[in-house]
């Protein structure tokens, strides 16, 4: 089996690189596939192992370089279909135990994508995109919903980079047209795997160090960025005026949603 991983890390993103590398290396499909990387960053000190190959990206900044990232994964799509299945990992992502087959796209779908928070079960708290004008808009009404967050995803190959260049598209649209989607490329995700199959990896398997509890024992953590240097805050503010007002934000967004 032929497995491409592909990673953007720029900026101060670099950083992650080699603790996700070796824990991948160590823990993903151990002995059971052949792993190759595609690496999209602005430093080229950050590996030099024969499986890792590197792109020139030049740091755009938030929220371009993660808007754009199915743009970069194009750049490499004559090789990606060459592949059995393509991965796409967030730079913080690092496997603490081994996993595999789990991972893989369960019969009737092509792609697999991580939970972004199995406790909500209701449409009216999940972060769809909806402003009609976008590509990336989800209507209410047309469940069911999964709402899947941008930290991981993957599946077959050939399939994946048929998915990259609808998403690639759909966010030049938006821009053409002066939108930026609420979530991103998390939102363009959303609204393609809205419509095609996807295998659910609930989060169990992937957890945010920072919503870790007690007894979780999870294979992947995202590591808590802004615990490691404040440049990852991109400004946010947590006062309880602001946590008010994303609140109060959130609610007219999706009473608007479904009137």
């Amino acid at each position: 089996m032929k497995i491409a991983i592909l990673y953007i890390c720029t900026g101060k993103y670099n950083q992650f690189f080699s603790g996700f590398y070796k824990s991948c290396e160590q823990y993903f499909f151990r002995n059971t596939a052949e792993k190759e990387y595609f690496v999209f960053t602005d430093d080229f000190s950050i590996a030099n192992e024969p499986n890792v190959h590197l792109y020139h990206k030049e740091c755009q900044g938030f929220p371009m370089d993660s808007l754009l990232r199915f743009e970069q994964f194009l750049r490499v799509k004559e090789e990606l279909i060459k592949f059995d299945y393509a991965y796409f990992f967030n730079a913080n992502a690092i496997f603490l135990r081994t996993v595999g087959e789990e991972l893989l796209p369960k019969e009737g779908s092509l792609y697999v994508a991580g939970v972004w928070n199995q406790n909500l079960k209701q449409s009216f708290f999940l972060p769809y995109e909806r402003n009609k004008k976008s590509k990336a808009y989800i209507p209410p009404h047309d469940g069911p919903y999964v709402y899947f967050g941008g930290f991981f995803n993957g599946g077959n190959a050939k399939a994946y980079v048929e998915m990259a260049e609808k998403l690639a598209l759909n966010t030049q649209i938006d821009l053409k047209n002066g939108i930026i989607a609420k979530v991103h490329d998390e939102s363009h995700l959303n609204h393609y795997l809205h419509y095609h199959p996807c295998t659910a990896l609930p989060t169990s398997y992937i957890i945010p160090e920072e919503f870790m509890k007690d007894g979780d024992n999870p294979f992947i953590i995202l590591r808590d960025k802004v615990r490691l240097d404040l440049y990852f805050n991109k400004g946010r503010k947590h006062t309880l005026w602001a946590n008010l007002k994303k609140t109060c934000d959130y609610i007219k967004d999706a009473v608007i949603w479904y009137f």
